[in-house]
């Protein structure tokens, strides 16, 4: 609390003008104590207000300082984020430069067996051209005389046939004498209808050691189906007709009753018949 400040006051009192007899003739002093609350100077006021003012200036130069502070920290970590970021840039591009390498040292190797495949692919197409040509044409003294089907094969309209009369155990599964076939660039023969039918059982001879000839019809999926995708059409052609799972077809001699064709397990071994298209020696 403030401290309190006494005052003394001097108060004087005049004499009346008609004095009483015991009115005194000297004029009398009286002091009296006055206690007044002591009231803050100017002094003291602009003081506190200087000091609330130089607090106020203190919070407002730490606030200041303070968001000086957190700019320069923001400041570097945004300096930090783009260096960083453009570090990892540099890297990726780097990268990036280095497979392009990559890929353009294999895409370069890529042409290269490219060209070599199409080089070693056209000669070999001139490989077959001469020897179809060879095959087909035979020079027979200084001439080449074309025939419809190579040497070996059998020509009957317009498809060329070869007989493969192995003998045990020279002899094939039906999968591989199919295989020796497509090594001929031919496929195990294709009945397309009864002539054919009878051209092919006549060409299956009843010889010692042979029991057949593996045709190109086997039971794929419940169904006589030709190497070819085809179907069988006319079941009556082989028996038992009933398809069975794991049997393909052998042509047998013309001097069995009724048909030619017979079917049996595919393991078993018997000698082949391929067949291809005849080459053709007349204008289209």
């Amino acid at each position: 609390m403030e401290e309190e400040e006494v005052n003394y006051a001097s108060v004087v009192f005049k004499a009346n003008k008609n004095p009483t007899a015991e009115a005194k003739n000297t004029e009398e002093t009286v002091y009296d104590q006055v206690k007044v609350k002591n009231q803050p100077t100017e002094q003291t006021v602009d003081t506190k207000a200087d000091e609330k003012a130089n607090k106020r200036d203190g919070h407002f130069r730490q606030l200041a300082c303070c968001v000086g502070i957190l700019c320069v920290v923001l400041l570097l970590a945004i300096i930090g984020v783009c260096v960083y970021k453009n570090q990892k840039l540099k890297t990726q591009n780097q990268q990036l430069e280095t497979q392009n390498q990559q890929l353009e040292t294999k895409m370069k190797t890529l042409n290269e067996t490219l060209q070599e495949t199409e080089t070693e692919r056209n000669e070999l197409n001139v490989s077959r051209a001469q020897w179809s040509i060879d095959q087909y044409c035979p020079i027979k003294g200084a001439v080449r005389q074309c025939k419809s089907c190579q040497a070996g094969w059998r020509h009957d309209e317009s498809r060329c046939y070869v007989i493969i009369d192995e003998r045990p155990p020279e002899q094939k599964t039906w999968a591989g004498a199919q295989a020796v076939c497509k090594e001929k660039i031919s496929d195990l023969a294709v009945i397309n209808n009864a002539t054919e039918k009878q051209y092919i059982s006549g060409i299956s001879w009843n010889r010692p050691g042979i029991s057949g000839y593996w045709i190109g019809l086997r039971v794929v999926d419940g169904k006589w189906t030709w190497v070819d995708g085809s179907n069988l059409t006319d079941i009556s052609w082989i028996q038992p007709a009933t398809p069975t799972e794991g049997h393909c077809a052998i042509s047998v001699t013309d001097n069995i009753p009724n048909n030619g064709l017979k079917s049996v397990s595919c393991s078993e071994m018997n000698a082949w018949i391929c067949e291809k298209k005849a080459l053709s020696l007349t204008p289209p």
